[in-house]
């Protein structure tokens, strides 16, 4: 089959369209270790669920691209020792995403202090946070409205909070995730 000029053309005309309406947004996930943000961002890129992942080492950083939406997704690790770096990766974000191990109720108390001591930082006012619980697919598990409740969402009154409860592992919910950070893009 030979290229037709039609076919050049076309080629030409996507690539200018990605040019000029392609959204780049920055987005950071972060939340304590083993909550799943390295399977998170794994799955959003196309790739299967592993149970056996290796935690993330300081960060790591992959492009997920949604149509004309290509979300810079900073992915932090959750381990007390890195937590210091949470507030740098997270200035001048589109949104950040916080993900919570539901199923993990000893570590909520944790998750909530680092949350709230996060989004009273000046330098992040008014940053979208999307708080994930995942492991809905566990039966332990806490709700949607448990992990409001718990993590005490209502309070945060300087930024736009979002929670879903999800499952990596199973997929469950996450067009919900991908949708509502692609309309930070608007």
């Amino acid at each position: 089959m030979t290229n037709s000029p039609w076919t050049w053309f076309r080629s030409l005309y996507n690539y200018l369209i990605s040019l000029f309406w392609s959204t780049e947004l920055d987005i950071t996930l972060l939340g304590l270790q083993n909550a799943g943000k390295t399977s998170l961002l794994r799955v959003l890129t196309g790739d299967k669920f592993t149970p056996d992942s290796i935690p993330t080492v300081g960060f790591a950083m992959k492009r997920v691209k949604m149509g004309n939406v290509v979300l810079k997704c900073w992915d932090l690790g959750g381990q007390p020792r890195f937590r210091s770096m949470w507030e740098r990766y997270c200035r001048g974000v589109n949104a950040i995403v916080f993900v919570l191990d539901a199923a993990d109720l000893s570590a909520i108390p944790n998750a909530k202090a680092e949350l709230h001591s996060l989004v009273e930082k000046e330098s992040l006012k008014e940053i979208p946070i999307l708080i994930l619980a995942n492991k809905n697919d566990l039966e332990q598990a806490l709700t949607e409205e448990q992990v409001i409740e718990e993590l005490d969402l209502a309070s945060i009154k300087e930024h736009q909070v979002s929670c879903y409860s999800i499952s990596v592992k199973e997929a469950n919910n996450l067009n919900s995730v991908l949708s509502w950070l692609i309309s930070k893009s608007k």
